[in-house]
């Protein structure tokens, strides 16, 4: 007797974005778009895009321009001929994995260490925060380099089991 083996079909969502402004507001729309076709939770919702916010205003800041140049925006010397960013999704009925992925110059953000908290109001200090929050609200934050790429793949679990650390899967 054979046996029938149903798979299950995954769709993969992609987005290619410019390395400007934009490209924050273009990823957030694009990712309520699929919560609502895959009826994400609000919080569910809410974990990822804090999370791609955060790692796009850091790429489109960041990535494209020399670490070591001051003045890297008025020098085009600094900058990456063709910046590309793509974002890939794959929603399952236990977690979301979104992998952002870009041609940056290096950084793996699992590796920065994290701030110290402000004791008052008075030393609390604005920005900083952002992989804080990222590692509060995803599961699994890892970082690889390949074929010249940042890729960052972050999964948030559709019930939360709590926050993580970043790792390093290269």
């Amino acid at each position: 007797m054979e046996r029938m083996i149903r798979q299950h079909v995954t769709q993969v969502d992609r987005l290619q974005l410019p390395a400007d402004q934009n490209s924050v507001r273009l990823a957030i729309q694009w990712l309520d778009a699929i919560g609502e076709r895959e009826k994400w939770s609000a919080e569910l919702k809410f974990s990822l895009s804090i999370s791609v916010d955060e790692v796009l205003a850091n790429i489109v800041s960041y990535a494209f321009i020399h670490p070591s140049s001051h003045n890297a925006k008025q020098n085009p010397d600094t900058q990456i001929a063709t910046p590309k960013i793509v974002l890939r999704c794959l929603s399952r009925s236990t977690h979301v994995q979104i992998e952002v992925i870009d041609n940056g110059h290096p950084f793996d953000p699992t590796q920065t260490p994290l701030p110290s908290l402000a004791t008052s109001l008075e030393q609390a200090r604005v920005g900083g925060h952002g992989l804080r929050l990222m590692r509060h609200y995803l599961s699994t934050i890892a970082y690889s380099r390949r074929a010249g790429h940042n890729c960052l793949r972050m999964i948030a679990r559709a019930k939360k089991t709590g926050p993580i650390s970043g790792t390093n899967s290269d």
